[in-house]
């Protein structure tokens, strides 16, 4: 059934970084085919939102900061378990830097995350240790904004992380899932189905927001 965005309405873009497009150092396989639809969707909302994932060198998130450990593996650390990654989204590197074809000029806020040295963020609403806000929920508050359509890289970790403690903060949380591309680790596209379906977030389709 088609979705009129309302004023009450946001755009939540994440993540739609070079580092996670293909030639970056985490690529998303295809992570860059969802570019011109994202800037499709932007022409339809009032309010966008943008997130960039902004780590500073040995981040505990990298690999590379654990000697003897590799990408995609696993460590232990003070708030629970850390998957590590190659190097990625470094501040101030071309990395970090936005798709060069997202083009969504009217975008009101860039919301920086991963910053913090010690803790990894994959959510737009709260670091990893699950308790640490970034900010967004007031912000979405202040400016009265409900309900909000998500869509970037990736669809089993940022976009999902985001979903669920967007739905925790009261939000109404759709994710448009043909404007998503996945990591697609064993598993974890299952696993975001399932908490999807148990949190009762909606996975709608772009035609459902551009079919006037």
């Amino acid at each position: 059934m088609p979705i009129t965005p309302l004023p009450t309405d946001a755009l939540l873009v994440i993540d739609l970084q070079n580092d996670f497009c293909p030639g970056g150092a985490l690529a998303v396989p295809e992570g860059d085919q969802i570019v011109p639809l994202v800037n499709h969707l932007g022409q339809r909302f009032q309010h966008v939102i943008l997130t960039q994932d902004w780590h500073p060198r040995g981040h505990i998130s990298f690999a590379s900061s654990h000697p003897g450990t590799q990408p995609f593996t696993t460590i232990e650390v003070a708030y629970g378990t850390q998957t590590l990654w190659p190097d990625h989204c470094v501040q101030g590197a071309p990395g970090a830097d936005f798709h060069p074809g997202l083009d969504v000029p009217h975008a009101e806020l860039i919301l920086r995350k991963g910053f913090r040295r010690q803790i990894d963020s994959y959510s737009a609403f709260l670091e990893d240790d699950h308790k640490t806000p970034t900010g967004l929920a007031s912000y979405l508050r202040e400016r009265g904004l409900k309900r909000l359509f998500l869509c970037g890289l990736a669809y089993d970790f940022c976009v999902r992380y985001s979903a669920t403690d967007g739905t925790a903060a009261e939000f109404e949380c759709l994710v448009i899932e043909d404007a998503t591309r996945a990591v697609a680790l064993p598993g974890s596209i299952e696993d975001t189905n399932s908490v999807f379906s148990e949190k009762n977030i909606q996975r709608i389709h772009s035609a459902d927001v551009l079919t006037r």
